[in-house]
C-alpha cells in the first residue's frame, strides 16, 4: 500500500542503521549546539548531518525541503539584523537601511541551529520506512494501539486519493464532465464528497474488524513477523553520543 512517506529507497549504510539509534541522533544534534553554544560546534553537527546524507544518497531529496527553510530563514536574518532591540555595532548600510552585526550573528545561530535540526530529522524519515519506525518504537514499549495510528495517518491519505480517481473515472464512463472550468470541476467534485467519506468510513469499520479478529486487542505478549533491525554498532554509536552530550553537559557545568 502506497504513502507519504518521504523515505528513499538506497542501498546505504546508512539505511542499515536501525531507526532507534537515529532518533538518538536527532537528540544528539539537538542538544550538542544548545549545551555548548558556539559556531564550531553548529557547524560540526551541520557538517556531520551533511556528511550522513551524501553516504546515504538522499542529499538530492533534501533540496526543496532547504529551500523551504532558507527562505523562512532569510526573513529572520533580515528581522534580526535591522530590528534586534540589542543592535548596536553597524555591519554595513545600504542608504538608510543599516544592518547590525549583533542581529546578523544571532540569526546566523538561529540558522545553523534549524538547519540542522531539520537535516538529523531527513535522515531519519528519508532512510527510514514509518513502519520499521513504528516496530521499533513499540518493541522499546510503546503502545501499539499509538503505533496503529501514527502508521494509519501515512496510509490514509493515498488510500483517498485512490479512491476519489477511481469514482472519477466511473463517473467519466458514466458521462459527467469532469474537467474544464473552474465551476465544472467544482460541480464535479461536490458528489465526489459521499463516497469517499462513505468509503473511508467503512475501510476504516473493516480494519478495526480484521484487527479484532487478529487479537489487536488481546493483552497477551505480542509476537512480530519479521526479526528487530539492529545494526552491528548501534551499542557504540549510541554509547558515543550519549557520552558526548553528558560531557558536553559536565564541560558547561564546570566552565560556568
Amino acid at each position: 500500500m502506497k504513502s507519504i512517506s518521504l523515505y528513499v529507497e538506497r542501498g546505504s549504510l546508512i539505511h542499515d542503521v536501525d531507526p532507534i539509534t537515529k532518533l538518538l541522533y536527532i537528540l544528539f544534534a539537538l542538544l550538542l549546539p544548545i549545551i555548548l553554544p558556539s559556531f564550531t560546534v553548529s557547524f560540526l553537527c551541520l557538517g556531520i548531518s551533511i556528511v550522513l546524507l551524501c553516504a546515504a544518497k538522499v542529499i538530492r531529496k533534501t533540496i526543496p525541503v532547504f529551500s523551504f527553510v532558507f527562505f523562512v530563514l532569510f526573513t529572520v536574518v533580515i528581522i534580526q539584523g535591522l530590528f534586534k532591540p540589542e543592535n548596536e555595532t553597524v555591519l554595513f548600510q545600504i542608504g538608510s537601511v543599516a544592518m547590525y552585526k549583533e542581529g546578523l550573528l544571532y540569526a546566523l545561530t538561529i540558522t545553523l541551529r534549524v538547519t540542522n535540526i531539520v537535516s538529523s530529522f531527513m535522515i531519519l524519515v528519508l532512510t527510514t520506512k514509518p513502519s520499521d519506525l513504528v516496530e521499533a518504537l513499540v518493541r522499546k514499549g510503546m503502545s501499539p494501539r499509538i503505533g496503529y495510528v501514527i502508521v494509519s495517518v501515512f496510509q490514509i491519505i493515498p488510500e483517498m486519493m485512490s479512491s476519489m480517481g477511481t469514482i472519477m473515472d466511473a463517473q467519466r464512463a458514466r458521462g459527467m464532465e469532469t474537467e474544464g472550468n473552474l465551476l465544472v470541476r467544482i460541480k464535479a467534485f461536490v458528489p465526489l464528497l459521499g463516497p469517499v467519506i462513505l468509503g473511508s468510513l467503512i475501510n476504516t469499520k473493516e480494519r478495526a474488524m480484521a484487527l479484532e479478529v487478529r487479537g489487536f486487542n488481546s493483552r497477551a505478549p505480542k509476537t512480530y513477523l519479521y526479526e528487530e533491525k539492529t545494526y552491528t554498532h548501534s551499542r557504540l554509536v549510541q554509547s558515543v553520543m550519549l557520552l558526548l552530550i553528558v560531557g558536553a553537559i559536565a564541560w558547561r557545568i564546570v566552565a560556568w
